[in-house]
């Protein structure tokens, strides 16, 4: 059976729009006419789903994934089987991209594939720890309960990030005006204060020489530096697709006096609430592990969870096998040692992401509270060395004159 979205209008007149399963168009249109309906328009969704190129941009995004996860989770819970609830999911889905993957993961479904197997063939928009915990519930029997849990992991960590990228905004903005001020003196401004003195032929001060060699510099070649800038971009890009130079790079990164230990910070979190959620949905610690490493974002971090893998599988208790990789906050580490003790190891867990993220927030805060000022600073020094500058001829004259 094929899934075909319909319009049609009813014996009153009315528009009618929704799914219906059937073998080609033709027998959708003649079961539309059954119910006493006039066709408008019949379209096979799975093959629009097959057909579509994904280009940028058409993948699920975080905020349709923690809504569509819940909205999942409710209609499991409320007693609609698998394929009602994809159903009722696809007819309110506002994007095309949304009702594709929807359809897509129906189609499956009803081609006898489980929910894990359906979700492993659109790894690009369900990670890698959506697609182990659906596995686990459907394992237990708790599928619901197991999307809820992971409903609640999704929206506080979209949080997290929405709180990050908010913070940040008002230094990268107040950045990038203070770069264009700058540049804009350098450019037009400068130029046509400082010919007045060059035509005078009087000697210029060494920081009116300096400026005058820099704006010089910024009018006939910026548009060069401003393409190196670009290419050495790209080019740092791909050179962190080489492991050693990635490895390398996020090392030096952690060993950074403020912003190291944010990041580790943040990979912690990472991993503390991607265990959580495993290890509540029943997954083994080792398979648990796996998808943990491919969370986390730094080498080292990286390294290091498949090192305490290894050790795990020999027999070795996670929080000692944390301990001796010294890569994780030490409060994480006894966290997981008293949950091993009491059996509540996904409750630890789960208070450790909380307070990781609370650390993590404050720390964000302070990172922006500190950052606010140094930039007016520098923004102010500049303009303060560009007006120095200027005024240093002016003055010289007026005393040339008494």
């Amino acid at each position: 059976m094929t899934v075909f979205k319909y319009s049609a209008l009813d014996e009153a007149g009315k528009k009618k729009t929704g799914l219906i399963d059937a073998e080609t168009v033709r027998s959708a249109r003649a079961l539309l006419r059954d119910r006493g309906w006039f066709p408008l328009d019949v379209d096979d969704l799975s093959a629009q789903g097959n057909t579509r190129p994904r280009l940028f941009g058409s993948h699920l995004r975080s905020s349709e994934i923690c809504l569509l996860t819940r909205q999942w989770a409710t209609l499991l819970a409320s007693g609609l089987t698998m394929e009602q609830a994809l159903t009722t999911l696809i007819e309110q889905a506002e994007r095309d991209v949304v009702r594709d993957v929807l359809a897509g993961l129906r189609r499956e479904i009803l081609s006898g594939l489980s929910l894990r197997a359906a979700l492993d063939r659109f790894p690009g928009d369900f990670p890698a720890i959506y697609r182990a915990s659906v596995a686990a519930g459907e394992k237990s029997g708790e599928l619901s309960k197991v999307m809820l849990q992971l409903a609640d992991h999704l929206e506080r960590r979209s949080a997290l990030q929405q709180k990050t990228v908010q913070a940040l905004v008002y230094p990268v903005l107040v950045a990038v005006v203070a770069m264009a001020v700058v540049i804009g003196l350098m450019t037009y401004v400068v130029p046509s204060v400082v010919n007045v003195f060059q035509q005078g032929r009087q000697s210029l001060p060494l920081l009116t020489r300096i400026l005058i060699s820099v704006s010089w510099f910024v009018r006939e070649w910026g548009w060069l530096l401003a393409l190196a800038l670009v290419g050495a971009g790209f080019g740092f890009r791909h050179a962190l697709r080489s492991a050693p130079f990635r490895m390398r790079w996020d090392i030096a990164l952690l060993r950074a006096p403020l912003v190291g230990p944010y990041l580790r910070n943040l990979d912690a979190t990472r991993f503390a609430s991607t265990l959580s959620i495993l290890a509540g949905s029943g997954v083994p610690l080792l398979e648990a592990l796996e998808a943990c490493s491919r969370v986390v974002v730094r080498a080292p971090l990286v390294e290091a969870i498949r090192q305490v893998a290894v050790q795990v599988r020999e027999g070795m208790p996670l929080s000692r096998a944390l301990m001796q990789t010294r890569q994780f906050p030490p409060v994480l580490v006894h966290m997981i040692a008293s949950g091993e003790a009491t059996g509540r190891l996904d409750t630890l867990l789960e208070r450790a992401a909380q307070l990781q993220q609370t650390d993590i927030e404050n720390r964000t805060a302070m990172f922006t509270v500190l950052i606010e000022p140094i930039l007016l600073l520098v923004m102010g020094g500049l303009v303060l060395l560009i007006v120095l500058a200027v005024m240093q001829p002016i003055i010289e004259i007026n005393v040339l004159i008494h």
